[in-house]
């Protein structure tokens, strides 16, 4: 309403006398209402100028291989450059633009090409689209009176990627991230096997035993301690050289746990780890969880997607007999963050039983509409935030073709870069990789040849971050390393991104050298 329309309507309204609406201008207490505290026209103005910044700092020259990956600064620098004090005063419209410029500018481009470090990167802009469509309309995906278009799109595409993981019926729902959807796999067994710690607690359950790899996600060490069940009750199953769990210490680790007075509950499996990207032998598995009466999870937050290609989705065979899986799009299909699911193969209404608290305010039970569409009872949250939107438009632009397609395209990067890493002095392989995780060392000249002396681990042990450092401070790229067990500091090299080139890996290699010779 503008300040015409506004004062016509006090002149028509009056002061409340006769029944009427007291005046918009004044109330008893004093307070004046003379219209909105913001001003559209003022806001979407800003709105407008700010997208652009957006667009050219963080998509162009973001996604810009002349650019630099990132703008290293020290801490203390960077709070000073950024200003992030909070004050009583308002700031300008320039100096608000300038603001949102400079938290681009020093924000580390995670959509470059040559940004390799985490297990998400590059962009794809019909995703985008949906998240800043999600932004604007700002709903929550609990009630279908809030959020009908997304109550009805959410489950579309969970029935679409319950159907790639082989399952024709089933459930599942939209979580904030994988380590909440392995933590709804742990909390759904347990309902499952002892549906009394709903009311009751720990105390109506006795000790719980959960079994995953070594090299599984810390999530489930974390669900564990949430859970109550305790990190000692977590037993790691030993893998073989690749990273795979090997089935046969899993059988034995079981009936030593039972033996000991534990009552095993949940086998956590892994299709992708997060380091050398292994794939647990899932159809054995499968086999021990049901000699044993066991849920079998998988976590396939990273490795989930293969499901696309039927070219590699050997890598999961058998994932159709779990009783539930954990899978990020926001991973290899580039969703952006984020977006994961939880599927379950159940159809008893299990997520829902175990998690609601039926909430009269939100979930009344005379409603005119289908009730079932009211879906926030399935989730341990209230507000719940639209994630399938973006992965849904990005589907729709690409098709079931062109995702298979995205995915096929990051092995052969894949391929391509170990073969070039086998033409060059001083890279050595971990492992032959079986996803898109390549783990390998840079030995500099200095150290080739010396792989028998006392000090070698530990001068091996010091390349990898050095490296880290330079490539940081010049922002050429990024990459990740790590040690693991016995293993020294190795580098992780992740290929998901369309957006990279054979040129950005041969750079990669080059970049490798130049910042690593000379230790």
């Amino acid at each position: 309403m503008n300040t015409a329309a506004a004062t016509k309507y006090v002149q028509e309204v009056g002061d409340g006398k006769d029944g009427k609406m007291p005046s918009m201008a004044t109330l008893q207490n004093g307070e004046h209402l003379n219209g909105p505290l913001l001003d559209h026209a003022e806001g979407q103005h800003f709105l407008t100028e700010a997208f652009q910044v957006i667009l050219e700092e963080a998509l162009c020259k973001g996604t810009d291989v002349d650019e630099k990956v990132c703008e290293w600064q020290d801490p203390e620098e960077l709070r000073a450059v950024l200003d992030l004090e909070l004050r009583e005063g308002r700031e300008t419209h320039d100096q608000l633009l300038q603001r949102v410029r400079d938290v681009a500018k020093y924000s580390v481009k995670t959509n470059h090409p040559r940004f390799f470090n985490q297990l998400f990167a590059g962009v794809d802009y019909h995703a985008l689209t949906g998240r800043f469509l999600t932004e604007a309309l700002n709903t929550s995906q609990y009630t279908y009176e809030v959020a009908p278009v997304f109550v009805l799109m959410e489950d579309v595409v969970l029935s679409k990627l319950r159907a790639l993981v082989g399952w024709a019926e089933g459930d599942g729902i939209f979580c904030p991230g994988g380590s909440i959807s392995n933590m709804y796999a742990m909390n759904l067994a347990r309902y499952r096997a002892f549906p009394q710690v709903k009311l009751q607690g720990l105390w109506a359950v006795p000790r719980l035993a959960v079994f995953t790899s070594q090299e599984s996600h810390y999530s489930v060490c974390k669900a564990a301690s949430f859970q109550g069940i305790g990190l000692e009750n977590v037993h790691f199953v030993k893998v073989d050289e690749r990273g795979c769990m090997i089935p046969e210490d899993l059988d034995e680790k079981i009936e030593l746990a039972r033996s000991q007075g534990a009552v095993p509950f949940l086998v956590s499996a892994t299709s992708g780890t997060t380091i050398q990207g292994a794939f647990d032998p899932l159809d054995s598995i499968a086999d021990i969880c049901e000699k044993h009466g066991l849920w079998m999870h998988v976590d396939a937050a990273w490795g989930g997607s293969v499901l696309f290609s039927k070219k590699h989705r050997h890598l999961v065979k058998g994932i159709e007999r779990a009783d539930s899986v954990t899978w990020n799009p926001h991973k290899m299909l580039l969703t952006g963050l984020q977006c994961s699911v939880f599927l379950l193969k159940d159809t008893t209404n299990l997520l829902k039983r175990c998690h609601c608290a039926n909430a009269t305010y939100l979930f009344q039970q005379d409603k005119f509409y289908d009730m079932s569409l009211d879906t926030g009872d399935k989730s341990v949250q209230c507000g719940r935030k639209v994630d399938c939107l973006k992965l849904w438009l990005m589907w729709k632009a690409l098709g079931t073709q062109g995702l298979a397609e995205r995915v096929e395209k990051a092995f052969a990067y894949t391929r391509y870069l170990v073969e070039e890493m086998r033409k060059r002095e001083g890279f050595q392989l971990v492992n032959e990789p079986q996803f898109v995780n390549v783990c390998f060392w840079f030995i500099p000249p200095s150290l080739r040849g010396m792989e028998d002396s006392e000090d070698y681990r530990r001068r091996l042990s010091k390349v990898a971050p050095v490296i880290k450092e330079r490539m940081m401070k010049q922002g050429s790229m990024m990459v990740g390393y790590q040690p693991q067990k016995e293993r020294v500091n190795f580098f992780r090299m992740v290929i998901l991104s369309p957006q990279i080139s054979r040129q950005d890996l041969d750079f990669f290699l080059d970049e490798i050298e130049r910042l690593g010779n000379d230790l």
